[in-house]
């Protein structure tokens, strides 16, 4: 009657959730929540082919997640390692009379001796082309030079500097990151390149620290130390200390950034830089929905400055940014002005002029490609998961209702699920929501709704609809006649119905 459930399956759903129990359900309690939903998605019920096929599927995942959670063992080793744990490779060998703590220690082992043959590393690339073109004789020409020459008649631009970089992490644990990087530059026809190892510890949820191994043919090798760490909520610092070698001989620098966000949109930063071209700056930038606004101040060596910029984001599809800023100081003033678009889905191109004294006139060319793991297949496959078993749960609501409706119970009115956007700064981002209003009313009993601290993603007739972005639940439901509101977080447990909920009409 059933088929087997694949591996992406069952690894993408949480037995407690699906169940809609507590991590602490008793026997009895897994056993009512299970034949309520085999009540719910027996494939006997349905006639419909397609509505039969999504039942047995549902039907086949329930009865997968009662299996392991009433077995003491399998519930035992889900409990501390989650589904992976039950896919471990030993386990048929291992004593099933085994404490919770042989348990662990065997998990472990085996555990290790499956990270000795696979580690699986996820990483995030990123690219960045840039072309610089010198147009100064557009602008200055020299024309009594070459009134002889042939040609001379053509402005000449050429490409005088073009840089490329790629960079990729790759996470070795849940608190060690590697990155490696590289670059290549040449200008008026010299050129080089470098190549950079860092490896990132996550110390605590407070700061981090990093240790850099770098070597080029422009410079020697470089060794380097930064730390980052939170101060308090609204302050962090940030130290780097590097050892550049070079046939000169060793040349120390140390750099420190002390930073406060003045207001949510805005940081405040104070830069000492010792050693190679030492400097203190100070900085403002304040970024937005629709602005980035940036003004500095150096005094250093060899170079002192003052900077202004602005960038206007436009809130279109393509992701269209227009810029322009001043920055004066002992070498001369430049002036740039510049646009960027978003031409594909992880691919940004720019263009930039610069015109500066005595620097002359330049255009700067820039790609920025950023290749992301995407997430809209597993959404979209989710999406239709959630949406067959809505269809097979509107009999079932529609006696519910009707038994509330009766005693003047419980009736979820609206409910939505996803990403809200209440912060009128934030107006500007969509709202990611789906509607829940059946699988909810569908868990109704008694003229009760009681959920779980777990994710609702995991509910039936639920999906994530923005994978990794803060999520919540919103109902409007009536009980008694009245009705109520309450919102509440992903992962916090919702009973309903409660006075507090009660929306008040007197005003």
């Amino acid at each position: 009657m059933a088929t087997a459930l694949s591996e992406e399956e069952l690894d993408n759903e949480d037995y407690y959730s699906l169940l809609n129990v507590r991590r602490e359900a008793s026997s009895e309690e897994l056993k009512a929540a299970y034949r309520r939903l085999c009540m719910l998605y027996h494939p006997d019920k349905h006639r419909d082919p397609e509505l039969k096929s999504q039942a047995e599927r549902l039907f086949n995942l329930v009865h997968q997640a009662y299996e392991v959670l009433s077995d003491p063992q399998t519930r035992a080793i889900y409990d501390i390692y989650g589904k992976r744990g039950l896919e471990m490779e030993g386990w048929e060998v291992v004593e099933r009379r085994r404490t919770p703590a042989e348990i662990r220690e065997e998990f472990e082992r085996l555990q290790r001796e499956r990270e000795e043959r696979r580690l699986q590393q996820r990483t995030n690339p990123k690219g960045t082309i840039s072309v610089g073109i010198d147009a100064t004789d557009l602008f200055d020409r020299y024309e009594e030079e070459y009134e002889d020459v042939s040609g001379s008649g053509f402005p000449q631009i050429e490409i005088n500097k073009m840089h490329i970089s790629q960079s990729i992490e790759a996470p070795l644990t849940t608190t060690d990151t590697a990155i490696l990087s590289g670059s290549l530059s040449t200008q008026n026809g010299n050129g080089g390149g470098s190549i950079n190892f860092a490896l990132r510890r996550v110390t605590s949820a407070k700061g981090w620290g990093e240790l850099e191994f770098g070597a080029g043919d422009l410079q020697g090798p470089l060794f380097g130390l930064k730390l980052f760490r939170n101060l308090t909520p609204r302050c962090f610092v940030t130290t780097n200390c590097a050892l550049q070698f070079s046939s000169r001989g060793i040349r120390p620098g140390l750099t420190t950034v002390l930073a406060r966000n003045l207001d949510k949109n805005t940081v405040g930063y104070l830069q000492w830089r010792w050693g190679i071209q030492s400097a203190m700056n100070t900085s403002i930038v304040r970024d937005t929905k629709t602005s980035h606004f940036t003004v500095a101040l150096q005094l250093g060596i060899p170079h002192s400055f003052a900077l202004i910029s602005y960038q206007h984001k436009f809130q279109d599809d393509d992701q269209t940014r227009v810029k322009g800023s001043l920055k004066a100081g002992f070498f001369g003033t430049v002036v740039e002005y510049g646009a960027e678009r978003k031409i594909s889905r992880h691919s940004v191109l720019g263009a930039a002029v610069s015109v500066g004294v005595p620097q002359g006139v330049s255009l700067k060319v820039k790609e920025l490609e950023k290749q992301r793991e995407s997430t809209a297949t597993d959404i979209l496959q989710k999406k239709q998961e959630a949406e067959a078993a809505v269809r097979l749960m509107q009999e079932s609501v529609r006696r519910i209702i009707e038994a509330e409706e009766s005693r003047m119970g419980l009736i979820i009115v609206n409910a939505w699920y996803g990403k809200f956007v209440n912060d009128k700064s934030k107006k500007s981002e969509k709202v990611k929501v789906i509607d829940v209003t059946v699988p909810l009313q569908c868990l109704v009993k008694d003229s009760k709704l009681i959920l779980t601290e777990a994710s609702k993603a995991g509910l039936p007739g639920f999906y994530d609809p923005c994978v990794g972005e803060e999520k919540n639940l919103k109902v409007l439901y009536q009980f008694r006649g009245v009705l109520h509101q309450v919102m509440a977080l992903d992962n916090e447990t919702l009973r309903i119905p409660k006075q507090s909920h009660r929306i008040d009409t007197d005003g």
